[in-house]
């Protein structure tokens, strides 16, 4: 369970083992728990070594490791050590569009995901994508989603999370409330979504609601001026209250997307309190940047009292895999459905 002492923020590191200053960093500050992406994946047992590394110096066996493996584009453990994933546009493409047959294939997918990172002890997946595949998407979005029609997406994704956490991962919905209208890629800029409320509500925000009883959900950095013409999602309290606890239903953990992208404003500290002052549970900084990261650890409080309920409900649902499972044959069937090289 999560120690009552860590603080409410999940921090990226900069390579393939920690620094002496990120090691004394987490030592201080002791986060939730730490995120990996390219830069620091090599081969599978310096992976473990950097993940019993980090918990070793926080001082909590469990602290949650994080990634985003989704398939396609945004995969951080791959080829040659792991095998290469599909995005999740290509479930659906597979099948010509047989939504029985594509939700096969992608709780297979989520399932063989899990079982190669819960081998190297990571426990949260930044995936699915509940985002819907709007026309003139943003390609930071693109082939990441699933389908277009809200029934569709909440199908395929509940499928790949199942996958997940029969693996013995948690599954993190992404990018709520929505981020599939975005036309600008919110790593360079804030999208802005012009869209009246009640389309909100049937289209954007209904897989979201179909999936609201999941354990982990990360923001979007989006301004819906429908709802609040002033601040984005990840820091509007309105959103956040009225939306995604609200409307959503959703009483999980809600972490934010990257604080460090282009769409926030103001400096890291700043940021960071908006966010909790929004209602938000757990920040999250990924790129490695110690100084910025010491500034959300600064602006980040202790995880306590609903925050740290949320954590430990999530982390419970945790499961040591009990299921018959062969990584091979499931590979090999994935493979030859979706006629990957």
């Amino acid at each position: 369970m999560s120690d009552p002492s860590c603080r409410a923020f999940v921090s990226g590191c900069s390579g393939h083992s920690l620094s002496t200053d990120e090691r004394a960093f987490f030592e201080a500050t002791s986060p939730w728990g730490l995120i990996l992406f390219k830069r620091n994946v090599s081969e599978p047992s310096q992976v473990k070594d950097l993940i019993s590394e980090f918990r070793d110096v926080v001082k909590r066996a469990d602290a949650p490791v994080l990634i985003d493996q989704e398939g396609g584009r945004v995969q951080r453990v791959g080829p040659p050590h792991w095998r290469r994933y599909p995005a999740a546009q290509r479930y659906l493409e597979a099948t010509r569009g047989n939504v029985a047959e594509a939700e096969i294939l992608a709780r297979l997918g989520g399932r063989l995901i899990a079982h190669d990172l819960a081998a190297l002890g990571i426990t949260i997946d930044c995936a699915p994508v509940l985002d819907l595949a709007f026309e003139g998407r943003t390609d930071a979005i693109g082939d990441r989603t699933f389908a277009k029609d809200p029934e569709v997406v909440a199908v395929l994704a509940r499928a790949f999370a199942d996958g997940l956490i029969a693996g013995g991962v948690l599954p993190a919905i992404k990018h709520m409330p929505g981020h599939g209208r975005a036309t600008t890629d919110s790593h360079k800029e804030l999208p802005r979504v012009d869209v009246p409320l009640a389309e909100l509500v049937r289209t954007d925000f209904a897989p979201f609601r179909k999936l609201a009883d999941l354990p982990i959900a990360l923001t979007a950095h989006i301004l819906f001026p429908a709802i609040d013409p002033h601040a984005p999602a990840t820091l509007s309290p309105k959103i956040v209250s009225e939306i995604i606890r609200g409307e959503i239903g959703f009483d999980g953990l809600l972490l934010t997307d990257d604080l460090s992208m282009e769409a926030l404003q103001g400096d890291f500290g700043s940021r960071t309190t908006a966010l909790f002052a929004a209602g938000c549970d757990v920040a999250l900084h990924c790129n490695g940047i110690l100084s910025e990261a010491e500034a959300v650890a600064a602006a980040s409080p202790v995880l306590k009292n609903r925050a740290l309920e949320r954590a430990e409900r999530a982390l419970s649902l945790l499961k040591t895999v009990t299921e018959p499972f062969d990584p091979v044959d499931a590979g090999a069937k994935l493979d030859a459905a979706l006629a990957l090289a």
